[in-house]
């Protein structure tokens, strides 16, 4: 069974010392780093599902630009720390990645305080509120059977559907849906889709 799936309550988050980290690079030039094309079958290397929110589920990130932000970021980071993206949502106060990693990956919480550090650093510049805390905590969920992943990467494909933003899931611009029509195979695709995910118990109230 997997972690994330005790009891009806969501888990308590996972918490890690958020430091001050220096850009990577001049953030306002990053492109999109698209990851490779997702495996979609189970290894022997973790794969984990994140949830992370904002302070008081606040919607900072409420603009496109800041949205972009923290994509870029979120992409360009996964492949610094050698994490493989298989499917990402982002939202104004929370998001959700699917992710693999492998013998050489950095730490998934190194990962995620980086991108928690540089993220909060660039909003709060936009904004003019230097100091003030964005982010909360993050869940995650070591995935340890084939269809709890698939369903988990359907989800995630599927989220800004759930929140009602778009009527079909590659219409949304912050998500993984459209890059995995793309990069995938029609049959894999469809196999995906076809995944049913209303008995998950993820925390998701944003």
């Amino acid at each position: 069974m997997d972690s994330g799936n005790k009891g009806s309550r969501p888990p308590a988050p996972q918490s890690f010392r958020l430091v001050a980290t220096p850009p990577i690079c001049d953030v306002k030039s990053l492109p999109k780093d698209w990851p490779h094309a997702p495996l979609h079958r189970m290894t022997d290397n973790g794969i984990y599902m994140v949830t992370s929110g904002t302070m008081y589920k606040q919607h900072f990130f409420d603009t496109p630009t800041k949205r972009d932000l923290l994509e870029r970021l979120l992409l360009s980071l996964a492949k610094l720390y050698e994490w493989q993206l298989e499917a990402w949502s982002v939202f104004s106060n929370h998001y959700h990645f699917v992710a693999r990693g492998n013998p050489a990956s950095g730490s998934l919480g190194d990962l995620l305080s980086h991108l928690h550090g540089l993220s909060s650093f660039e909003l709060n510049e936009l904004d003019q509120t230097r100091g003030r805390h964005v982010w909360y905590n993050f869940w995650d969920t070591k995935l340890t059977s084939q269809y709890s992943y698939l369903a988990r990467l359907n989800y995630v494909h599927q989220n800004a559907v759930k929140h009602g933003l778009v009527l079909v899931a590659n219409q949304y611009p912050w998500c993984s849906a459209a890059w995995f029509e793309r990069v995938a195979a029609p049959a894999q695709v469809k196999t995906i889709y076809g995944f049913k995910f209303d008995r998950l118990r993820i925390y998701d109230e944003f």
